[in-house]
C-alpha cells in the first residue's frame, strides 16, 4: 500500500494531544490555544498567476552519493533525491563535498544549478574551495524553482526495501544536519526559511485511513519522517468552533516553508559575493568532463542525470503546483486527505498542489490547467458553509 504521498499522508499530524489539554498542561487559559480567526483563502480559478511542473528525480535506492574516477576526474555523484531534494541539500551537500576534499584540491567545479547543486557549491565554500558552477539554466529557470517548498525530507526518498539500517542512519544525519541549517536562516530579509501554521482536514477521524481521490501505482516508501519526531511540534486536534472549514476532523500543525524564489536568490548572491563563478554550458555525454579546469566535481544534475549517465535507476515522478494570487493576510497551510489538496503560503503566492492520475514514471513537463482548477475548486469547498 502506499503510505508516504505528501497530499495523503498523516505524519506527525496524528498526535493525540487536544489543544485545550496542551494549554491546560502548560498552565495557560485556554483561550491560548487557538489563534486568531483565519483569513479566507480567495481559492477562484480566475486568480490563478503561475502553473508549474517540475519531474522529481526518484530512485528506489536513495540519493546517489559516491565517488569515482572517470575521464580523469574525481566525480562525486549527488542526485537522485525524489521529493526531498531541497530538504535534504544541506546534509547531502556536506556529505558530496567530504568525498571532495579527499583529493585535496582547492578548486572545484560544480554541474547543476538547482537545489542540490547550488548548495553544495555554498558548502565547498565554507570549506575553503573555490567554486565554478556548470549549468545550462539557473534559477528560476531549474526545475528545483517549481518545488512545493516544504520541509518533506522523506518525501519519495527511497522504496521500504530499501531503508536498510545503514540507509536510515544516513537519511537521518543528512535530515538533522539540514534541518539544523534551516533554523540558522530564519528571520533573514525576505524570509527564506520560514514557520508557517497549517491545517490538516480529514472526513475521517485520522486514526482511520481516508479513502484516495486518485489511484496510484507507485511503490512503498518508508515512513522515516518518524525518527525525527523531536524536530517538529505536536499537531493538536481543533473543535468545530475553532476553526472555518467544512470538515469533520481538523488538526492544526507547524510547517516548515521555503520560500524559494527568495532563497534562490539568497543561495547565488551568497554564492558570487564569496568568489564563486557560474558558466553557461550543456553537458550531453560524460566524456565532456574531461575537458573541464577542474581536476575534481560534484555532479548534481538531478533527473539529468538519467540521459547524461544513461542512469536508468532514475524514475521521473511529475508534479505539477499552481500559485493563486498572493494574500498577506494568509498565513497557514492546508492538507485535506483524501480530497488531493495540499495548499503552502509562500511570499510569491498560495501554492496549490494536486497530484496527477499518471504522475508516477511520467516525465511530461506540459502544464495540465484543468489539474490546478479543479483543485482550487476543492480548495473553495473546504471553506463553504459546513452541512
Amino acid at each position: 500500500m502506499q503510505r508516504r504521498h505528501l497530499l495523503q499522508r498523516s505524519g506527525a499530524l496524528l498526535a493525540s494531544a487536544s489543544a485545550g489539554s496542551i494549554a491546560a498542561a502548560a498552565g495557560l487559559p485556554t483561550e491560548f490555544a487557538s489563534p486568531a480567526p483565519l483569513a479566507p483563502i480567495r481559492a477562484t480559478p480566475d486568480r490563478l498567476i503561475d502553473i508549474s511542473v517540475c519531474t522529481r528525480p526518484f530512485r528506489a535506492q536513495g540519493p546517489r552519493i559516491e565517488a569515482e574516477r572517470r575521464y580523469g576526474k574525481t566525480l562525486v555523484h549527488n542526485y537522485g533525491h525524489g521529493g526531498s531534494g531541497w530538504s535534504l541539500s544541506w546534509g547531502s551537500a556536506r556529505a558530496a563535498v567530504a568525498l571532495a576534499l579527499t583529493t585535496r584540491v582547492k578548486h572545484l567545479a560544480v554541474i547543476g544549478c538547482g537545489a542540490i547543486g547550488l548548495t553544495s557549491a555554498r558548502v565547498a565554500q565554507r570549506a575553503g574551495l573555490r567554486v565554478r558552477i556548470y549549468c545550462k539554466d539557473r534559477p528560476p529557470e531549474v526545475r528545483s524553482s517549481s518545488a512545493s517548498g516544504v520541509w518533506s525530507p522523506d518525501s519519495r526518498i527511497c522504496t521500504s526495501e530499501h531503508a536498510t539500517p545503514e540507509f536510515t542512519q544516513r537519511w537521518e544525519a543528512m535530515a538533522r544536519s539540514s534541518f539544523k541549517t534551516y533554523q540558522s536562516l530564519l528571520g533573514l530579509p525576505g524570509a527564506p526559511v520560514q514557520w508557517h501554521d497549517g491545517y490538516a482536514l480529514s472526513d475521517v477521524p485520522f486514526d482511520q485511513p481516508a479513502t484516495s481521490a486518485i489511484s496510484s501505482v507507485e511503490p512503498d516508501y518508508p515512513d522515516l519522517e518518524a525518527l525525527l519526531h523531536d524536530l517538529r511540534p505536536r499537531s493538536v486536534a481543533l473543535s468545530a468552533a475553532e476553526h472555518p472549514f467544512n470538515a469533520a476532523h481538523v488538526r492544526r500543525y507547524s510547517q516548515l516553508v521555503f520560500n524559494i524564489a527568495t532563497y534562490s536568490r539568497m543561495l547565488l548572491e551568497d554564492f558570487f559575493r564569496e568568489g564563486g563563478e557560474i558558466e553557461q554550458r550543456e553537458f550531453t555525454h560524460p566524456r565532456q568532463f574531461g575537458g573541464l579546469r577542474e581536476a575534481t566535481i560534484i555532479h548534481a544534475t538531478g533527473y539529468g542525470a538519467r540521459a547524461l549517465l544513461g542512469d536508468d535507476t532514475l524514475i521521473p515522478v511529475r508534479g505539477q503546483t499552481a500559485r493563486l494570487v498572493p494574500q498577506p493576510e494568509v498565513d497557514y497551510g492546508m492538507m485535506w486527505r483524501g480530497h488531493n489538496l495540499f495548499v503552502v503560503p509562500r511570499r510569491d503566492g498560495i501554492l496549490v498542489q494536486a497530484q496527477g492520475e499518471h504522475d508516477w514514471n511520467n516525465d511530461d513537463v506540459q502544464v495540465d490547467r484543468a489539474l490546478s482548477e479543479a483543485a482550487v475548486t476543492r480548495l473553495a469547498a473546504a471553506f463553504s458553509p459546513r452541512s
